[in-house]
């Protein structure tokens, strides 16, 4: 499951503290490393670790009791990529801008820039993209037909479709029977990337 790179840094500190000195930190000390005042905080970062299976815990209340999964941390194994915005699986809308950045492991990068994208809209559920999912996706320029794509129309609109290219015409098509293909002049559709995979929150 993605993580924030606050979260990361956390994991990191964590499994490192557990090689070098064999048990893990307290709530107290993770605070200072990160120089967060409020241990409710730190709290919630770790148990949001817990609760997407990076760590477990061994004793309830015990003040060192984590101990790292084995899941994907940040330069173990896994990579860090930016979360550029919001992107439609719908109508096209409007890029909306995030400074976040997610987890994910090192085989799912692309061989360009690779990056993340929330979705908004249902559109694609037969593909399994869904409201809310963050789509992984790969900078490109051209695109093959059948492959998952970021659109953008008009330099301003945003969508996740399906690509398929009928000479000068650009269909973008959902994966969702009750909602119709877009189609535009190719001269309206500037591809920005395709999507390599898709996290999901549960």
């Amino acid at each position: 499951m993605p993580l924030t790179r606050r979260q990361a840094q956390i994991l990191e500190y964590i499994r490192e503290y557990c090689r070098d000195v064999g048990y893990a930190p307290t709530l107290q000390e993770i605070g200072r490393r990160f120089g967060l005042t409020s241990v409710a905080t730190v709290h919630k970062h770790v148990g949001q670790l817990v609760a997407k299976g990076y760590l477990q815990r061994q004793r309830r209340n015990a003040s060192r009791d984590l101990t790292v999964t084995g899941g994907a941390v940040a330069g173990v194994g896994a990579a860090m990529i930016p979360l550029l915005g919001t992107v439609a699986a719908g109508a096209p809308i409007e890029a909306l801008p995030s400074t976040e950045e997610v987890v994910l492991p090192e085989q799912w990068l692309g061989r360009r820039r690779t990056y993340a994208l929330r979705v908004r809209g249902n559109s694609m559920i037969e593909e399994q993209i869904r409201d809310g999912d963050l789509v992984v996706v790969e900078e490109r320029e051209t695109a093959r037909n059948g492959e998952t794509v970021i659109a953008l129309i008009d330099g301003d609109s945003a969508t996740v479709k399906q690509y398929q290219r009928q000479g000068a015409l650009i269909r973008l098509l959902p994966a969702n029977p009750a909602m119709a293909p877009l189609e535009y002049p190719e001269e309206r559709v500037q591809i920005q990337g395709v999507v390599v995979g898709v996290l999901r929150r549960f």
